[in-house]
């Protein structure tokens, strides 16, 4: 699924998202302030609503903002020359709403007598979700590629947006289902990222 999403889903959000990103450069605003914007969008859909058992509508903010991590990095690759520190704000930023997410989605279990022990699941996919993120980056700056899985982020948060939509709807055990379903994929990301990062790189010829 995460893959199908990644390939034709995102091809399909490109015509949607490039001439937003077009509009707003033209607007002055940059791909920081939508970076933040999104940040802060995706934080308080997560805690005013989706902590507080409004599942459906913090689903629907939160995959709101979290697309905006499409958009400014579309704004930035439009830009005639890229910022690093736009790069690790984005990163950084990336960090804190998927922290709020995952740290609602938990608070909201707790709150219900933890059914199907999703808060588990919610506890495995955060710190997995961590570590994907980090392979990623860390294999970059070593000059390997780790740049492959089928749980990317924003993959990752529209699973748990659907399963609480599910939940939301009535069903008790949508949101665990989707976070045990996530924690599965997120680790097997994981090892998929460390064993291409160890396949690229290139060992000197003795």
């Amino acid at each position: 699924m995460a893959k199908i999403f990644s390939n034709t889903g995102r091809a399909v959000l490109g015509h949607v998202v490039d001439p937003i990103a077009r509009s707003l450069l033209r607007l002055g605003v940059t791909p920081n302030m939508v970076t933040v914007a999104g940040t802060v969008g995706v934080v308080l859909g997560s805690i005013i609503l989706g902590a507080r058992g409004y599942l459906v509508a913090g689903a629907l903010v939160v995959t709101f903002f979290a697309l905006t991590d499409m958009l400014d990095g579309t704004m930035a690759r439009m830009r005639p020359s890229g910022s690093k520190f736009g790069a690790l704000l984005d990163s950084s930023m990336d960090r804190i709403a998927d922290g709020a997410v995952f740290g609602a989605v938990i608070f909201y279990l707790y709150g219900q007598d933890n059914p199907y022990n999703g808060i588990v699941a919610g506890l495995i996919s955060l710190g997995a979700g961590q570590v994907v993120s980090y392979v990623k980056a860390r294999a970059q700056s070593l000059g390997l590629n780790g740049d492959v899985g089928i749980a990317e982020r924003l993959e990752r948060l529209i699973m748990v947006g659907i399963g609480g939509i599910v939940s939301g709807l009535g069903a008790d055990w949508g949101l665990p289902a989707a976070l045990w379903f996530l924690a599965v994929l997120s680790v097997i990301t994981i090892f998929q990222r460390l064993i291409h990062a160890a396949r690229s790189e290139k060992v000197p010829a003795e």
